[in-house]
């Protein structure tokens, strides 16, 4: 497999490792959008949210709340954005199931996405199709 997060985990490529443990590992990004910005990934490889066993999710939130906030205090953030990207149209770029601890400060310049409206009666209909589809 040629996963460069596979590869930080068995430790063939160098990262800065914050924490890790039997099933999870948090390194920080080398490109962060703001210090401090690190990655949760679990050790096992999936390749998007949705093939990620529930297990390993849990272990990844259980550990991103624990890190958030030592990574929050330890840079002074007044903040954190944790965040999924899952596929490439939503930005993922390496297909290893990871999420984003981003620490935010007050006027920190990064702007978040635009909102949209519904049309009249759009909302029901879709929630209608979103509830089919979880039967």
């Amino acid at each position: 497999m040629d996963c460069i997060f596979c590869k930080i985990i068995s430790g063939e490529i160098p990262a800065e490792k914050i924490y890790e443990n039997g099933r999870v590992v948090v390194f920080l990004d080398i490109r962060p959008v703001n210090l401090g910005h690190a990655l949760i990934v679990p050790r096992e490889h999936h390749d998007i949210f949705l093939n990620t066993p529930l297990e390993a999710i849990d272990d990844i939130m259980r550990v991103a709340q624990k890190i958030a906030s030592a990574i929050a205090e330890a840079v002074g953030a007044d903040g954190f954005n944790l965040t999924l990207n899952n596929g490439a149209a939503a930005g993922q770029a390496i297909f290893h199931t990871h999420f984003h601890i981003i620490p935010r400060f007050m006027g920190d310049g990064l702007a978040h996405w635009p909102h949209k409206a519904y049309g009249s009666g759009e909302a029901g209909e879709l929630a209608k199709k979103i509830r089919e589809n979880l039967a």
